[in-house]
C-alpha cells in the first residue's frame, strides 16, 4: 500500500507539473492580445467562483477571526499572480517558469525570520549558488529590456515565497479552501484598477482561452494537493520540476524558443541548489524529531 501511494504522489505531482505548464502556455498565448492584468483578473474571478462552489458543497464556512492575515495573504497572492503573468508575456516561458522556481529560496528565507524556521549551516553556505543562477538568467551585463522583465520575474518569485510562508501560518488556523477564496477574490479586486485603462473587451477565442485558464489552474491545484497527501512533501516539490521541461516544450512547439546557455545553466544552478535545500531541511527535521523522541523514552516505548 505504501509503494502504491508513493506512485500515486509522483504520478500526481507530475500531472500537476503538466497542467500547471498548460495554464502558463495558456496565459502567455492570450497575452499578445489581452494585457496580464486583464487574464489575471479573470483567472482569479473564475477561481473565486470555482472555489466558492466548493466551500459550499464541502460546507466549509467563513473565519469570523483572522481575517487581516488572510488578506494580507490574499495581496501578496495577488501581486504575485499579476507579476508572474506579466514575466511570462515578456519574456520565454523556460525562463519564466526557472525565475518562478526560485520561490523555495526565498520561503527559506522568511520562514527562518519570521517562522522562526531554523536553517542548518549547510544550507546557508549553498543558497548564494541560487542566486549565481537568478544572476545568469537575469542577464544584468546584457542590459536590455529583457533583464528589467527578469527581474520582475524574481520579484514574483519573492512575492510567491510570501504568500507560501503566510500559508504555512494560516493553514494552521483556516480551512485551504478559504485561504484559496481570500487569494482569489482580493486577486480579483487588486486587478481591477490595474487593467481599468487596458481592458479590452476579449472574443469569443479569448473567452475560452481565459475559462481554460480558470479552470486548468483549479484542476492542477486539486491534482498538487493529492500528491502532498499520498507522498512526502520533498519528494513532491521534487518532483515539480520536471514542469520546467514541459513549459520549455511549449515553448519551443508554439513560439520557438530555444534556451540559451545562461538560461540552461542558471536553470541548472537554481534546481540543484532547490533541491539541495529541500533536502537540508528534511534532514533538520528528522533530527528534530529524533531528539524530541530521545528526550522522552517512555512516551516513545509505549
Amino acid at each position: 500500500m505504501g509503494v502504491y501511494n508513493m506512485k500515486n504522489g509522483i504520478y500526481l505531482a507530475i500531472l500537476a507539473s503538466l497542467v500547471f505548464s498548460i495554464m502558463n502556455a495558456l496565459v502567455k498565448a492570450v497575452s499578445f492580445t489581452l494585457p496580464p492584468t486583464e487574464v489575471a483578473f479573470f483567472r482569479s474571478l473564475i477561481g473565486t467562483i470555482l472555489i466558492f462552489a466548493l466551500m459550499k458543497q464541502s460546507k466549509v464556512s467563513f473565519s469570523t477571526t483572522g481575517i487581516p492575515m488572510l488578506l494580507t495573504r490574499g495581496v501578496l497572492g495577488a501581486i504575485y499572480l499579476i507579476t508572474y503573468f506579466y514575466t511570462i508575456s515578456k519574456i520565454p516561458l523556460t525562463d519564466a517558469t526557472i525565475l518562478a522556481h526560485m520561490s523555495p529560496i526565498f520561503v527559506f528565507i522568511l520562514a527562518f525570520f519570521f517562522l522562526k524556521e531554523k536553517l542548518s549551516r549547510r544550507m546557508v553556505y549553498i543558497m548564494p549558488i541560487a542566486f549565481i543562477g537568478a544572476l545568469l538568467l537575469v542577464k544584468p551585463f546584457q542590459f536590455s529590456s529583457y533583464s528589467m522583465y527578469a527581474l520582475v520575474g524574481l520579484l514574483s518569485a519573492v512575492l510567491g515565497a510570501g504568500a507560501a510562508t503566510s500559508i504555512r501560518y494560516l493553514s494552521q488556523r483556516h480551512h485551504a479552501y478559504e485561504i484559496v477564496f481570500y487569494f482569489l477574490a482580493t486577486a480579483t479586486l487588486v486587478s481591477i484598477p490595474l487593467m481599468w485603462n487596458s481592458f479590452v473587451i476579449p472574443n469569443t477565442t479569448e473567452w475560452i482561452y481565459l475559462i481554460a485558464i480558470g479552470v486548468v489552474s483549479l484542476i492542477g491545484q486539486v491534482f498538487l494537493t493529492k500528491a502532498f497527501t499520498h507522498e512526502n512533501a520533498i519528494v513532491v516539490e521534487v518532483t515539480r520540476y520536471i514542469g520546467i521541461v514541459f513549459n520549455a516544450l511549449w515553448g519551443f512547439l508554439f513560439w520557438f524558443e530555444i534556451p540559451d546557455i545562461y538560461t540552461i545553466a542558471g536553470g541548472c544552478l537554481i534546481v540543484a541548489t532547490c533541491i539541495m535545500m529541500s533536502q537540508g531541511k528534511q534532514k533538520l527535521k528528522n533530527q528534530q524529531l529524533s531528539s524530541i523522541s530521545s528526550q522522552s523514552p517512555a512516551t516513545s516505548r509505549k
